[in-house]
């Protein structure tokens, strides 16, 4: 049994980030073990999640996983908790385009049989409130809305009149926040400034999110609330016991490169697990401040992140660069998502990078944003031609050409297409995937860096 909640919102921009994430430091702060997760592909709000709970931020992706594995998964992330909070995405109901209900926050609460906290923003309204929580409330029948925090509220009076209407609704008002410019999140082109990049600032902002929470929620309805959850029947998730996995790779556990630092903080906490699991000694490195990779790399895996705001520090470390050329040219595999794909090109904004693809990158005015469904184009490090994944694209940058003489995948959205290099080792794609999806991704990468892929 998981005491869980799910903090969820009308529509993005309420203040789900801010609530959830004060939450979980509140709830912290009085000596209970908190799970952090978040509905969704997103990546930065988990570090303000890690940095509230000191445990991980972990994704419910119903897409990129599938549903079957969301409880699972939950139950990994939570295994010996006292609390989860689970921060939603978009509004409520809004999941997969042109898929109904799929990987929508709604979804995920109905997976995990949780508790709904609705995150409205009573900024501009007053009766209308009662309105609005009716509907979110009565849509769907197997969605269980337990309370409502009103957020950005401006005086006494006008939380008067919030109170009042809400008494009709039967929904209880779970906390009133006042607006807060200190619990404020910088943002710029792809969402919030992640933590690895503003540090010092980013604790105090969980700092005064977590205050605010404590003074306007009620931590105790909203504990029994959690409380009121019942028992998940499934298996915790492991890496380990994947029916999937090929087994701890053969001869000794190659040295696997994680790229980290600033430039480089888009992950998920299971991919490391899964190397891991399949044999692999994980190391991870910053490519702003290291000159080489780790000592025995075998293996290379390079995630998401803003290379294109740190694009002057990376092609200043001229020593790494070339290290990686090398690495990549020696045939040893490397796995490259979306900035990891601007870092191997040969140039990012007129700047050089590494240059293991035959192809130039800059920033782009149009921002590139979906769920993708993938297949294998070729065999590669990741996987054998054919192989279907699911991933998604975020970004807002573009790279000339597209895909190299034998592309990374085939996509089927928004439009018929191919994209991405596959090279002798290399891997490199704008698309995100979740190896907690297709396990046999990372088994078949670490076969590869000792020498043996997998059929």
């Amino acid at each position: 049994m998981v005491a869980r909640l799910v903090i969820a919102a009308p529509s993005s921009g309420a203040g789900k980030t801010t609530v959830a994430t004060g939450l979980m430091a509140a709830f912290a702060g009085r000596g209970l073990a908190v799970s952090p997760h978040k509905v969704g592909p997103d990546y930065i709000d988990p570090g303000y999640h890690a940095l509230a709970t000191g445990r991980p931020g972990r994704n419910l992706d119903a897409f990129m996983c599938g549903t079957d594995r969301i409880a699972p998964l939950f139950l990994h992330g939570a295994r010996g908790c006292d609390l989860a909070v689970v921060e939603g995405v978009m509004g409520l109901y809004d999941g997969a385009a042109g898929q109904g209900e799929l990987a929508s926050t709604a979804q995920v609460a109905k997976l995990l049989k949780a508790p709904v906290v609705l995150v409205v923003d009573a900024s501009s309204q007053s009766r209308s409130v009662a309105a609005l929580v009716h509907g979110f409330a009565s849509w769907d029948p197997e969605v269980r809305l337990g309370g409502v925090i009103l957020n950005k509220v401006a005086t006494d009076r006008h939380e008067a009149l919030l109170r009042e209407a809400l008494e009709e609704s039967g929904v209880p008002v779970l906390g009133v926040l006042r607006r807060a410019p200190a619990v404020e999140t910088p943002s710029r082109h792809l969402g919030l400034v992640p933590v690895a990049e503003r540090q010092a600032a980013a604790v105090e902002a969980v700092a005064a999110q977590a205050e605010q929470v404590r003074a306007g929620c009620d931590l105790e309805g909203l504990l029994a609330l959690a409380r009121s959850a019942p028992a998940l029947r499934d298996e915790p998730w492991s890496a380990e016991g994947s029916t999937e996995m090929a087994g701890p790779a053969q001869g000794g556990r190659p040295v696997v490169a994680v790229a980290g630092g600033a430039a480089f903080t888009f992950s998920y906490a299971e991919h490391t697990e899964l190397l891991t699991a399949a044999g692999a000694e994980v190391v991870t490195f910053d490519p702003l401040r290291d000159e080489s990779l780790p000592e025995g790399t075998r293996g290379l895996v390079i995630g998401g992140g803003f290379p294109e705001v740190y694009g002057e520090e990376l092609s200043a470390n001229a020593k790494l660069r070339a290290a990686v050329a090398e690495l990549a040219a020696s045939g040893s595999p490397i796995a490259a998502e979306c900035a990891g794909l601007l870092y191997l090109a040969r140039s990012l904004d007129g700047r050089p990078m590494c240059g293991v693809l035959d192809a130039d990158a800059r920033m782009s005015p149009r921002l590139t944003l979906g769920y993708r469904d993938a297949v294998a184009v070729g065999d590669s490090v990741l996987a054998a031609a054919g192989t279907r994944m699911r991933g998604h694209e975020f970004h807002r940058t573009v790279i000339e050409p597209g895909a190299g003489e034998q592309p990374a995948w085939g996509l089927r959205q928004p439009e018929m297409r191919v994209e991405g290099f596959v090279r002798g080792g290399v891997h490199a794609s704008y698309v995100h995937t979740h190896w907690a999806g297709a396990p046999q991704a990372a088994a078949r990468f670490v076969a590869h860096c000792t020498g043996g892929p997998t059929a």
